[in-house]
Order: C-alpha cells, then sequence, then structure tokens
C-alpha cells in the first residue's frame, strides 16, 4: 500500500468507495474536480439512476451523445465483442436485470437467463453518438470504473502529481518510483489473501463473482451469448498500462481464453477456477501462497 507517510483523500461515487493518495494533501480544489469527474461519468452512464444520458435509452430507443471518453470504450468493446464471439457486450445490462441486478437491486430473478441482444442488430456506436433501434440497457460496466479511475489519474496529473495511488474499491492505478505490494483477495473468504503482486506504475484490477452474488448462483458476470453467469472461473486479476484495459480483460478472462486476447492486448494476468486451481501469465509479477 502507499507509504505510511502519504496523505489520502477519500469519498463515495458510482456505488463504490474512493482512496486517493499523494505524498502531498489534496488542495480543495482539485478534491472537488475529482468529486465532479466522478459525479459526470455516473449522471452519463449509470443504469441505475433514472436521470443519466443511458437510462434514456433503456425507455425509448433513438440517438445519444456521451463524452468523448465514450470512443475509447467503443474501440475496447467491439475488439472485446469480437475476440469474445459476443460474450463480451455492452448491451448485457438487460440480461443482469432479468437476474435481478437492476436499478431497484431486487436481487431476485425475473425469469430464465436471456441473452443480449447482437450489437449487429440494435446498437450503432459511433465515438460519442450512440443509436439504439429498441430500447436497451447499455451497461459499459465491464470497463467503465477502470476508465474512471483512469479519469481521476489525469486529473492528479493535470495539476503536476506524479506520484499517486488511486484506488476504486479494488481497481487501481500507480504512478510513482517505488512499487506496492497488493494482496489479492481470496474470492471466498474476503478477510484472506491469496497472494501478493507488486504494482508498478500502471493498473491492477480484479474481477470476482463473489463481489456481486446473489441467489443460487447469481452473480454479475454474465455470458452475453447465453445470459447465464459463468460458472467455470471464480476471480481473474490483471495488470496493463490502463486501468480501462485492466477492468476489461479482467472480465475477458471469464469467458475468452487469454491466448487469444494476448494476440491484441499487452497485459499480465491471474485466473482462479471454480475447482480451485489457478493459471497465470509468464509476465505476473506475483506470488501465489501455498
Amino acid at each position: 500500500m502507499p507509504h505510511q507517510d502519504w496523505s489520502g483523500f477519500s469519498f463515495d461515487g458510482i456505488g463504490t468507495r474512493w482512496e486517493i493518495s499523494t505524498p502531498e494533501p489534496l488542495g480543495n480544489a482539485v478534491r472537488r474536480r475529482l468529486r465532479e469527474v466522478v459525479e459526470d461519468y455516473d449522471r452519463n452512464y449509470s443504469r441505475f439512476r433514472a436521470d443519466s444520458v443511458v437510462a434514456g435509452l433503456a425507455r425509448e430507443a433513438g440517438t445519444v451523445t456521451l463524452p468523448s471518453g465514450a470512443s475509447g470504450l467503443e474501440a475496447l468493446f467491439r475488439k472485446l465483442y469480437r475476440l469474445s464471439s459476443g460474450a463480451v457486450t455492452p448491451l448485457i445490462g438487460g440480461s443482469l436485470e432479468q437476474l435481478g441486478y437492476g436499478p431497484g437491486y431486487a436481487l431476485q430473478a425475473l425469469g430464465d437467463p436471456v441473452p443480449a441482444p447482437r450489437w449487429e442488430d440494435v446498437l450503432v456506436w459511433n465515438g460519442t453518438q450512440v443509436t439504439t433501434s429498441v430500447p436497451l440497457v447499455l451497461d459499459i460496466g465491464a470497463a467503465g470504473k477502470g476508465q474512471l479511475v483512469d479519469l481521476t489519474a489525469a486529473v492528479l496529473r493535470s495539476t503536476g502529481t506524479t506520484e499517486f495511488l488511486v484506488d476504486a474499491s479494488g481497481d487501481m492505478l500507480h504512478s510513482g518510483t517505488e512499487p506496492l505490494g497488493v494482496a489479492l483477495e481470496h474470492p471466498y473468504d474476503p478477510t484472506q489473501a491469496i497472494g501478493v503482486v507488486e504494482l508498478h506504475d500502471g493498473a491492477l484490477c480484479a474481477s470476482a463473482a463473489n463481489r456481486r452474488a446473489w441467489g443460487d448462483g447469481l452473480h454479475h458476470v454474465l455470458d452475453g451469448a447465453t445470459g447465464r453467469p459463468i460458472e467455470t472461473v471464480v476471480a481473474t486479476w490483471t495488470t496493463a498500462a490502463t486501468a480501462m484495459e485492466a477492468d476489461a480483460l479482467a472480465t475477458a478472462l471469464f469467458m475468452v481464453d487469454p491466448t487469444v486476447l494476448e494476440e491484441e492486448f499487452e497485459f499480465s494476468w491471474l485466473k482462479v477456477y471454480s475447482d480451485g486451481h489457478a493459471a497465470f501469465s509468464a509476465g505476473f509479477e506475483g506470488t501465489l501462497f501455498t
């Protein structure tokens, strides 16, 4: 974790806890800007609030304009959609709501799982402009929190802050001269660690079926082609240059063979399967406990 002398700034946003650590305390103007960036992102992309931009598409088909960062999301999702044969998709929101994970947090399935609609049938996404032919629940959660971590880091860098750790409840971006040792949470026991990884000038993101789970076998990592929760993988960790890519790849690892992803992305990874065994890339700078 950050040097014990570093200063911390904490706040809540997009339904998660943010911890930003820096060698010197952040000024009030910077703190205000960080909160604004997170709130603006939520106001555009959250499917959990009725006043967001994407919420309008769930009520009625049409066209909306999103912030400039939407172009990066489009390119990333388009690539992962192709590599996963539709399993990783920004249209998974309806499938999640069918299983009870929606704005009301009913956490009770409305019926049998339903696949996400095919991108090519219902969605035209060109940069910042999104057009739907039917009402759709757009969900960029696979990469959104990571992108927001990158955006908060950009705020820090714009003020001349070169050493920091942004931690959005486990999705981290580090900048600094000294590497950090980060514990890897046990997928079945949050009070325990299965290992430790060294993070230095890059992002570390995790995805775990236990993080948002409810009911019998229901959790938030779904296969878009079937609408069903993944059963073979329980947790993944990835390191990459940006938190957006690390975040998205942590989800993609639930559904896509790592060798397929490695052909088009530069990242390292650790994958824990439901039978208890683990696999990791040659470049993963971590140690697993026995």
